[in-house]
C-alpha cells in the first residue's frame, strides 16, 4: 500500500492549482453513460484511485474511456446493460449511482452493494426509496442490488434527511423519466450544483429552485456534451489549514470561492488572513491563531469531510474547540493516530474536544480513511521530527499527487512504495 515520511518544520511557500473535485467527478462519470453519444470531460482528476475505480466499473458494461492527462473522453455508444463489476478490494461508493443511470439509459441495473469509508453508518435505503418513487423495482441479494423498469415517471420525492447520494441518484433518473420531478430536502452542495449543471448541458431540465428543492422535467433523450469538473473544494481547505500550520504563505490557483464561505468566515476568525485575486487566494496567518467551536451541517455549513482538517488546526490553536459531527457520528477514528503524535483530543459521543497550542510530534501512525490520511499529513508538517504514514492509499483515494504539490511548495515528504 506504501507510505509516506515527513520531516516536520518546513513553512510552505509558493503556489499550488487545484485539481477537479473528486466528489463531483465520480457523479459526472455515472451520469455520463445516460447518452449513447461522445461526452468529453475536463478537469478530471484522473490518478485519483476513486476515479480510476469508477472509470473501471464503466469499463465492465462496455463503456470506452480514453484518458489524456485531465482529460477524458466518454463513448458509451456500445454500453449494455451488463452487471456492473467492481474490485472488493477498490470498491467505492458510487456505485450506487450506477442504478439511476443504468435505469434510465435500459431499464435495468445489477451493481454491487457500496463500499467506501468507514466513518460510520452510510445506509443506501435513500437511494431505493428515490428510485421506487421514480417506478423501479428494487430487490437487494447476494451483495447485490438488482432494479428494472417498464419506464421511468416523474414523482414526488421528498428526503427524510438530506442525502447527497440519493439526491443525485434522483436526478440522474428524473432527467430521462416521463414527466415531472420534484425531489424535496434536496442536498444542494456545490457538487450536487456541478452535476446538475452537466447534465443540463446534455439537454436535461433540471432547475435547483431553492435550497433543498429541486424541479426537473424529464426529457426523450441526453446528448454528448463537453463539460469541465468544478476545483475541489476539500483540496483547497487541505491547502489552506497546511499553509497556516506550518506557517507559511501559499496562493491557491482555481481557488471554488463562493463554496467555502463558511469555513473561510472560522478561520478568518481565528486570526488567519486571506487576499482575493482573480482565480486565486493567498493565505497567511497571524503570529497566534485561536480556537473554534464549530458543528458540521448541510451545505453553506461545515460538511463533513471538512472537520479532520479543522481538528488538525484546534491542535494548534490557543484555547479549547470543540467540533460535533452531526452527519457521521463515528468520523473521529483519526483522534487516536493524532493523539499517538501528542495531540489531546477527547471523545465524547458526536463531539471532539480538542486543547490546542500543543507541540506534536512525530509518530507512526495509519490513514484509516481519505481526509483523516489528510489530516495526518498536515500534522506530518507541523510536527517535530519524522512521522510515517502508512496505508495512503486511502490518501490516493481522494488527492491527485499531494505529495508532488507539497513539495513543490518546499514540503519534506517522500513516497515510500512497499
Amino acid at each position: 500500500m506504501g507510505r509516506y515520511t515527513i520531516t516536520g518544520g518546513n513553512a510552505l511557500y509558493g503556489s499550488v492549482t487545484l485539481s477537479g473535485a473528486k466528489n463531483s467527478a465520480l457523479k459526472v462519470l455515472c451520469a455520463s453513460i445516460l447518452t449513447p453519444e461522445k461526452v468529453r470531460l475536463f478537469n478530471m482528476p484522473t490518478k485519483i484511485e476513486d476515479v480510476k475505480v469508477q472509470i473501471d466499473m464503466l469499463k465492465s458494461i462496455g463503456v470506452d474511456a480514453t484518458i489524456e492527462n485531465d482529460t477524458i473522453l466518454i463513448n458509451s455508444s456500445f454500453a449494455k446493460e451488463d452487471e456492473v463489476i467492481m474490485d472488493k478490494e477498490r470498491g467505492v461508493r458510487t456505485s450506487l449511482l450506477m442504478l439511476g443511470s443504468m435505469l434510465g439509459r435500459f431499464g435495468k441495473a445489477r451493481v454491487p452493494l457500496p463500499r467506501g469509508d468507514d466513518i460510520g453508518e452510510r445506509k443506501y435505503d435513500l437511494h431505493i426509496y428515490a428510485l421506487e418513487r421514480l417506478g423501479a423495482t428494487i430487490k437487494v441479494s447476494d451483495g447485490f442490488i438488482e432494479a428494472e423498469c417498464n419506464g421511468l415517471k416523474g414523482a414526488e420525492i421528498e428526503f427524510p434527511i438530506r442525502t447527497t447520494g440519493g439526491t443525485e441518484n434522483a436526478m440522474i433518473a428524473a432527467s430521462l423519466a416521463h414527466g415531472k420531478t420534484t425531489i424535496k430536502n434536496a442536498h444542494t452542495r456545490p457538487e450536487v450544483v456541478d452535476l446538475a449543471n452537466f447534465l443540463n448541458s446534455m439537454g436535461a431540465r433540471i432547475k435547483i429552485v431553492a435550497s433543498g428543492y429541486i424541479e426537473i422535467e424529464g426529457v426523450t433523450d441526453l446528448y454528448g456534451t463537453n463539460f469541465s469538473i468544478i476545483p475541489d473544494s476539500v483540496e483547497a481547505l487541505t491547502f489552506i489549514i497546511a499553509s497556516v500550520l506550518t506557517k507559511g504563505d501559499v496562493e491557491i490557483k482555481h481557488f471554488p470561492f463562493n463554496t467555502l464561505d463558511v469555513p473561510i468566515a472560522y478561520l478568518r476568525e481565528s486570526g488567519v488572513n486571506f487576499y482575493k485575486g482573480l482565480d486565486s487566494l493567498l493565505v497567511t496567518r497571524n503570529n497566534i491563531i485561536t480556537s473554534v467551536d464549530l458543528s458540521t451541517g448541510p451545505y453553506p455549513g461545515i460538511n463533513s469531510d471538512l472537520q479532520p482538517l479543522f481538528a488538525v488546526f484546534a491542535t494548534q490553536a490557543e484555547g479549547k474547540t470543540r467540533i460535533t459531527d452531526l452527519r457521521f457520528t463515528h468520523r473521529f477514528g483519526y483522534a487516536k493516530e493524532l493523539n499517538k503524535m501528542g495531540a489531546k483530543i477527547e471523545i465524547n459521543g458526536n463531539t471532539a474536544t480538542i486543547n490546542g497550542d500543543t507541540r506534536l510530534s512525530g509518530s507512526r501512525v495509519s490513514a484509516i480513511d481519505i481526509r483523516a490520511g489528510a489530516a495526518l499529513i498536515v500534522a506530518g508538517l507541523c510536527a517535530k521530527g519524522n512521522t510515517t504514514i502508512d496505508n495512503i492509499y486511502q490518501i490516493d483515494r481522494g488527492y491527485e499527487q499531494i505529495d508532488k504539490k507539497l513539495k513543490e511548495l518546499g514540503a519534506d515528504i517522500e513516497r515510500i512504495e512497499d
